[in-house]
């Protein structure tokens, strides 16, 4: 979806106001009025920094997130994913820019669109949806988060947002998700300021329904009765029906910082930035290897030093690589494809596969109706097949399909799911983490890399930023709350409240 040069000049202007400062009492701080800024000019700069840049994409979504779940592996030291050691300012990241970029620009819309006289519900709906988007984020990595005072510094004077725990959060997000959908109309809403789905409201309300879905099996563990009545809620109201659903933001070239793909922004060397120290690990091209996975080939691209797709080991550097068996330096191992990660790549939120994947599940576990086997096989269908989107050349048809379905047919265990979903949400690597850490599946052997801060355990949530301590004084009942204390080490292995 392109841009005017009016929406373009609009969102420029909106992002110079931002701040860069992380501490709450600046977060919460609009420099703005809210009547002088057009909503859909708002909306359409909210969905750009959800989508997010450099920073916070670079460093909890790739160095941490991708290399825990073993889709990529690094020699590089900076990359410390894969070796479980702690650094702050990579930890916190998604909660330091969200909260400054994303939470009070949102609630700030959210304030407008309540108290507008003429306001449109629909235009209402489709942001409270998006801002469950951005908290469920948030709070899957993180755990308790400031969720019910956020983004009020401006409105009400809250300069110090109190956290709030995670059960109470998912509460109010599924009920909001339910609110915002019921207020979805025929028509109204943020017309091409929508940059998912153009403002059309019934895809609107399958994606509202998706993610009810994703977020009501986020619950399995920890609540399974809620879980179940919002998995069915769910499916009843109709979830996404195709590929032609899934909820992404078609990025473009330039210019940077303004719609650019914070991925792509850190690997497409094409576009001047292409940091190469990522590799594929070992964990993915070993288990598509051994089904015959085509996407193998959709993912990366063998080693540039010849041979045939080489996953690299996690957990090592660029001094124990020397004695692993399977190559002595990177470029023994398969990269990624960069057709994946151009800055104009399309960054995915969910897709109509994870929603097929997690009916499977309900299914299984007596929640749904129907066939698990089905809704697997349209999980994996659809896995295989939302790659065009990021080019042409990707594009996979259903001969092809079949035939991996011939060959690995469903088993009727979770595991398998498990590992389908894993793959489908390749590069949306916060949702990968958040499944793994509800479900268990797929199985990831962990490293115990020497200095790691968890005893070699794959760590269990993202840590919030030190700056926190001591500016927010509401962090340590939270901590407190969650079984932490300020010794930031140790939260690497504390499970969020869904986490059983």
């Amino acid at each position: 979806m392109k841009f005017s040069k009016y929406i373009l000049l609009i969102v420029a202007l909106m992002m110079f106001q931002t701040s860069c400062d992380d501490g709450f009492d600046e977060l919460n701080v609009n420099p703005t009025s809210s009547p002088e800024i057009n909503p859909q000019f708002q909306f359409t700069w909210v969905q750009l920094r959800t989508s997010g840049g450099r920073y916070e994409n670079w460093r909890a979504g790739l160095i941490y997130s991708s290399m825990m779940m073993q889709h990529f592996a690094s020699t590089c030291g900076y990359w410390t994913g894969d070796k479980y050691t702690w650094n702050g300012g990579y930890s916190s990241s998604l909660f330091d820019r969200a909260y400054l970029e994303q939470v009070k620009d949102m609630q700030d819309l959210i304030n407008t669109l309540e108290t507008a006289e003429a306001s449109d519900p629909t235009m209402l709906g489709m942001a409270k949806i998006w801002r469950v988007v951005i908290f469920h984020r948030l709070t899957d990595l993180y755990g308790d988060v400031p969720y019910s005072e956020a983004g009020k510094g401006f409105i009400e004077g809250i300069d110090n947002p109190k956290y709030d725990a995670q059960d109470a959060i998912y509460a109010d997000m599924l009920n909001e998700l339910e609110s915002g959908i019921n207020l979805l109309g025929a028509s109204g809403g943020f017309g091409s300021g929508d940059l998912i789905y153009g403002g059309d409201t019934n895809q609107w309300k399958k994606f509202g329904y998706s993610l009810m879905l994703r977020l009501a099996m986020r619950l399995s563990e920890a609540d399974a009765s809620t879980a179940q009545a919002w998995t069915a809620k769910a499916i009843a109201g109709g979830v996404m029906e195709s590929n032609a659903d899934n909820a992404f933001i078609q990025h473009t070239s330039g210019p940077e910082g303004i719609n650019q793909n914070g991925i792509g922004q850190v690997l497409d060397a094409a576009a001047g930035f292409g940091d190469d120290c990522p590799r594929l690990s070992n964990t993915l091209v070993d288990w598509m290897t051994s089904t015959g996975d085509g996407r193998l080939d959709i993912f990366g691209v063998t080693p540039v030093n010849g041979g045939a797709h080489n996953g690299m080991p996690n957990g090592l550097d660029e001094t124990t690589i020397q004695a692993n068996p399977s190559g002595t330096t990177k470029d023994d191992f398969s990269s990624f494809n960069p057709l994946l990660v151009k800055v104009s790549s399309p960054m995915v939120f969910q897709t109509y596969a994870e929603t097929q994947l997690l009916i499977a599940e309900a299914i299984k576990r007596g929640w749904a109706t129907g066939s698990a086997e089905d809704h697997y096989n349209n999980g994996v269908r659809g896995g295989m097949q939302q790659w065009e989107i990021y080019d042409a050349s990707l594009a996979v048809d259903d001969a092809t399909v079949d035939t991996y379905l011939a060959a690995n047919p469903y088993d009727d265990t979770f595991e398998q799911i498990g590992w389908q979903y894993w793959a489908a949400t390749f590069l949306n690597e916060y949702e990968s983490y958040a499944n793994w850490r509800r479900t268990g599946t797929p199985t990831l052997t962990p490293v115990n890399y020497p200095g790691n801060a968890t005893g070699g355990t794959i760590p269990v949530r993202m840590l919030y930023g030190g700056g926190e301590i001591g500016l927010n004084p509401n962090l340590d009942e939270a901590l407190a709350r969650q079984g932490m204390t300020t010794d930031f080490v140790n939260m690497m292995t504390v499970p969020v409240w869904w986490d059983k």
